[in-house]
């Protein structure tokens, strides 16, 4: 298991685009990535388990995954967060 911790510095935080962008990244994955905020896990591949964090600008939310390639998709989700979604 892997866990990162990014800080959400674009404007709108978790939004549609944003959060179908991190579901997209994370479904490149066969490891179970999840998304906890404020000790609530949500599943990081569904576009509906994010857009209900209610993230914003300036939160903090760990990215978890566990499983074959763990390491990887940690790494890849944590580069489009702080990437501010290329917005």
């Amino acid at each position: 298991m892997v866990k990162v911790e990014v800080e959400l510095k674009n404007e709108t935080g978790l939004h549609a685009r944003p959060a179908s962008l991190f579901v997209k990244e994370a479904s490149k994955y066969v490891s179970d990535v999840t998304i906890i905020k404020d000790d609530t896990e949500y599943n990081g591949k569904s576009i509906m388990g994010i857009l209900s964090i209610g993230a914003s600008k300036g939160d903090k939310i760990t990215i978890k995954a566990e499983g074959e390639d763990e390491q990887e998709a940690a790494e890849a989700l944590k580069k489009l967060v702080e990437s501010n979604f290329g917005e």
